[in-house]
């Protein structure tokens, strides 16, 4: 799986604390970049290293960065993204549960690159442990001086507070987190304006993943030319991977980009129970368009491959289906998700994913029509780009990826009202 940059010290009841953390060097990289950059310069630090966003949606965190006018003496706001909504990704959760302080010092080297005097957590209402656990470090931290006051002798000083959200998965992306955090509706906004333009409060925001920030402290320590020197030449550093699903050793790790995706499935995760094929993978969260067993053989993991088949890493979410798997009671769990998450705002996406779904529910149901499958991918084409935010978008990736590459079996449903692989809809580990 190559370098560690984040998974890089051994779990013990207490590594999570501020003493072990200083233990391994922790808030060094605030001491450094307090001491010896600008703030510019942290900025073009984190540009060069080429980091790429591990929310979703890949963009350079540099870029997002640099945007920020830090002499327009407005305040400016910085938000981490722990919502992390998306069915299959649950590997922010590992960090904000093993290494707080790790995103807590990087997001003190990110407020001083962007002048932020007060930061934000949005974590998830639902998680317990990783809120008690990031609560409980920011307590150690405020104790130990590393919040609200003056930092190592400079005039810097952040607070910073964890916001608990209700749940809803439309709070995950950035424009309706934000209306979250100002206490309204967690509606999407339309852009442009960007938010680094106009966020929070209608001033300068950055909203950065989880994972992404965590990666800050050791750019800093380690340098732009050592962050680059792991993964591709598009995809720098390490990337989280939760993996779920059909899979023997379902859980998070630290990847390199680049290795064998067939490898890390089968030598890393153990492969699919029951000794059985990989009949497909969602990448990176059911909003990355579907690989195939036979497209996986042959791929790399990394953006770059994963492009040439139409998908991406996208979250770090890997879901993988096993043989035997129905595509359309999957495709009808989907469109279920999807239509019960849509915030409403937007009629494409409110009619749109409801029909799509009452669609998939008449196929399933044993009524489905030969047309149906032009109309799924007319309704898609539809939502594509019409919607505030990209949950539309979204819910149209996953569909159209899926009926691509299995509309063989669409088609055998609706021909027979019954799915191929009844009797064989699960997939457990022989005993």
């Amino acid at each position: 799986m190559g370098a560690r940059l984040l998974m890089n010290f051994e779990l013990t009841p207490t590594s999570h604390t501020l003493a072990d953390y200083r233990a391994r060097g922790g808030y060094r990289a605030i001491e450094k970049a307090l001491g010896e950059m600008t703030p510019q310069q942290v900025t073009a630090e984190v540009t060069a290293s080429g980091i790429q966003g591990r929310g979703g949606a890949n963009f350079s965190a540099g870029r997002k960065w640099s945007v920020v006018n830090l002499s327009d003496g407005q305040p400016h706001y910085l938000c981490a993204n722990a919502d992390e909504g998306e069915p299959g990704t649950f590997k922010d959760r590992w960090i904000l549960e093993n290494a707080p302080h790790l995103l807590l010092e990087s997001m003190l080297i990110a407020a001083y690159a962007l002048q932020v005097r007060h930061a934000f957590i949005y974590i998830r209402g639902e998680f317990d442990l990783p809120w008690r656990r990031i609560s409980g470090a920011l307590e150690e931290a405020y104790a130990a001086g590393y919040f609200g006051k003056p930092l190592f002798g400079t005039d810097f000083v952040c607070d910073l507070v964890v916001y608990r959200g209700a749940g809803s998965y439309v709070c995950g992306e950035a424009s309706g987190l934000l209306s979250s955090l100002e206490g309204k509706r967690g509606y999407p906004r339309n852009r442009p304006p960007r938010l680094t333009v106009r966020g929070l409060y209608q001033r300068p925001t950055v909203v950065n993943n989880v994972e992404t920030l965590s990666n800050i402290a050791g750019i800093i320590n380690g340098g732009a030319e050592a962050f680059k020197a792991t993964g591709t030449k598009k995809s720098p550093g390490t990337r989280l991977i939760s993996i779920s699903g059909h899979i023997n050793k379902p859980g998070v790790y630290e990847i390199e980009p680049g290795g064998a995706f067939r490898e890390f499935i089968f030598d890393t995760c153990g492969g699919v129970p029951g000794g059985r094929k990989v009949k497909a993978i969602i990448p990176g969260g059911i909003s990355t368009k579907v690989v195939t067993g036979e497209e996986v053989d042959r791929l790399t993991l990394d953006n770059e491959a994963l492009a040439t088949v139409g998908s991406g890493m996208g979250s770090g979410g890997m879901v993988v289906i096993g043989e035997g798997t129905c595509m359309v009671r999957l495709l009808q769990v989907l469109l279920r998700f999807y239509h019960h998450e849509s915030c409403g705002q937007c009629t494409p996406c409110r009619e749109g994913m409801g029909w799509m779904h009452r669609i998939i529910d008449r196929i399933v149901a044993g009524g489905g029509r030969p047309e149906d499958l032009e109309q799924l991918k007319k309704i898609s084409a539809w939502n594509d780009g019409n919607t505030i935010c990209g949950m539309g978008d979204a819910a149209g990736y996953a569909t159209v990826g899926i009926l691509a590459k299995f509309s063989d079996e669409f088609e055998y449903f609706i021909a027979h009202g019954r799915s191929r692989h009844d009797g064989n809809l699960e997939c457990r580990a022989s005993t």
